[in-house]
């Protein structure tokens, strides 16, 4: 089960005083992503009263926004049962169920393999991950970050606790929603 996220969201009233618009645990999930904050291209509207976290319905940000998120990678054992085409297949109906699966071009490496035109900031806030590359790996440890920019990669918990992190992707413009 997923970890509940509190999400305090500020704004400012009619007089342009600033104080909360919500203040409570986060509830646009995605299978494993917990969709906090969502923008569109253009001027943001900081009066406008709309949970923008309950409009994200997918892995990628809308063109020219970004999207603010939370997601938990359980560890790979939990999957030890599954033969490797059970895991294929059920990577593909995850990222399915994420409206991505156009995003997974090639996933000889790794059945998680994915590749969007965006750049993500990725932090470790608890756990471990392996950032699986074509090329290569790299271990993260908690409060490591990342900066993903466009390439096809996977995250892979190879620990014995679910990995806990912390993302924005900012799109670059160039697809659609």
């Amino acid at each position: 089960m997923l970890r509940q996220i509190r999400r305090i969201v500020t704004t400012n009233d009619a007089e342009g005083k600033s104080g909360v618009m919500i203040d409570g645990i986060a509830d646009n999930i995605i299978t494993v992503l917990t969709e906090l904050w969502i923008t569109g291209k253009g001027k943001v509207n900081h009066t406008d009263g709309i949970d923008h976290g309950a409009l994200s319905t997918q892995l990628e940000p809308p063109e020219g926004g970004t999207l603010f998120r939370y997601f938990e990678i359980l560890p790979e054992s939990e999957f030890a049962h599954l033969s490797d085409d059970e895991k294929r297949k059920a990577n593909a109906e995850w990222f399915a169920a994420m409206n991505g699966a156009h995003l997974q071009p090639d996933t000889s490496k790794h059945p998680a393999m994915h590749k969007s035109p965006t750049t993500d900031y990725i932090i470790l806030l608890s756990g471990e991950i392996t950032l699986v590359l074509e090329k290569e790996e790299r271990t993260l440890k908690p409060f490591d970050c990342v900066i993903q920019r466009g390439t096809n990669h996977a995250w892979v918990n190879r620990g014995k606790e679910n990995a806990l992190l912390m993302a924005v992707l900012v799109s670059d413009g160039s697809h659609g929603r």
